[in-house]
């Protein structure tokens, strides 16, 4: 397992966390525990919850199975989506923050949360009452870090500015969603890592299985195609996505290995990106997700990976790079490296 550093912090997090979605839903107590084994075997010592994971279950599921050896491990778990039907039942209010942290401790049965984020942005709470209710909860020990998730560029760097102007906490992290499938991170999210230090925790890395070689243009997911009941991030063009998978298995099958290590190994070689949030349902996947860690693509593949998913080189950065490329900082390369460059 590699560990490396969480954003501009000191602490040490495995290239991999653990999620843990389906605890009191797909796993029981005893299969959770058995799962938690696994991945503190192959390495892993952060595991990723939420205070809304199945009604809160996820985090009392694994404040029991860590019992004994809390200190041993890390715990990110969040807060900010709706948990009731009151008017103060989400958000990111002082009111809300202390509440659920407070009840999340309970249910993880421990003192303290070493990495808390806010799950969303919400826009109705003025962002220092946001920080200023971190800086509570650290202060009394009960938090170690804070970062946040979902969030678009300008909500991270406003938070970045607030909290320097008022001495608050300072997000270290960011957990975003970021596949081959999906880079649109690539835009602002990852330069603000590279240029704030604030590290990249990659939620769904796999896009719900889409690219673990499950599923094809032959065999497509039920909730592909019309269904819109499926919840997850949205495929918008399907052909770009089986044109994707097609070269991930390519590479995958010329090397002989799971389709989840080229999917996974190229996401963790992204500029910024500190800990890659994986799941499973059996001890196979985690497994299978544990030994990706290995796997490193060569210029070649990572070439072919790129020019089939290339999100477009959207203004302003394409007149940057035509016009500003001997002034770029390590941090806008992070975007225009992928990009050839624009004609004269």
């Amino acid at each position: 397992m590699q560990y490396r550093n969480l954003g501009s912090s000191g602490l040490k997090v495995s290239a991999l966390s653990m999620g843990t979605l389906s605890f009191g839903e797909a796993h029981s107590l005893a299969e959770a525990r058995r799962l938690v084994n696994v991945c503190v075997d192959g390495g892993i010592n952060l595991f990723d919850t939420a205070n809304m994971y199945t009604g809160g279950r996820s985090e009392a599921i694994l404040g029991e199975v860590l019992l004994g050896w809390r200190d041993q491990v890390l715990i990110t778990t969040k807060a900010r989506m709706r948990v009731g039907d009151g008017p103060n039942d989400e958000g990111a209010s002082r009111y809300h923050i202390i509440r659920e942290c407070e009840r999340s401790l309970e249910r993880l049965r421990t003192d303290y949360i070493d990495l808390y984020l806010m799950h969303e942005w919400d826009g109705l709470t003025p962002i220092e009452e946001t920080l200023e209710a971190l800086d509570t909860l650290m202060r009394q020990g009960k938090i170690r870090y804070a970062g946040c998730s979902n969030y678009s560029g300008w909500h991270v760097m406003k938070s970045l500015h607030v909290a320097e102007m008022r001495c608050y906490p300072r997000f270290i992290a960011q957990q975003i969603h970021y596949t081959l499938e999906a880079r649109e991170a690539e835009y602002e999210l990852l330069p603000i890592a590279v240029d704030q230090g604030v590290g990249i925790m990659v939620w769904s890395p796999l896009t719900s299985g889409l690219l673990s070689g499950l599923f094809s243009k032959e065999n497509p997911p039920k909730w592909c195609g019309d269904d819109v009941s499926w919840n997850g991030p949205p495929i918008r063009d399907e052909e770009r996505l089986w044109r994707i998978t097609d070269v991930i298995r390519d590479i995958a099958d010329a090397r002989g290995i799971p389709m989840s290590h080229v999917a996974l190994a190229w996401v963790l070689g992204r500029p910024g990106v500190t800990s890659v949030v994986v799941g499973g349902l059996t001890e196979q996947h985690f497994l299978e997700n544990i030994a990706s860690v290995d796997v490193t693509l060569s210029p070649g593949e990572l070439a072919r990976l790129n020019d089939i998913s290339l999100p477009p080189y959207l203004y302003p950065y394409w007149h940057q790079r035509k016009l500003a490329a001997g002034r770029l900082s390590a941090a806008d390369w992070a975007l225009h490296a992928s990009y050839a460059e624009p004609a004269a």
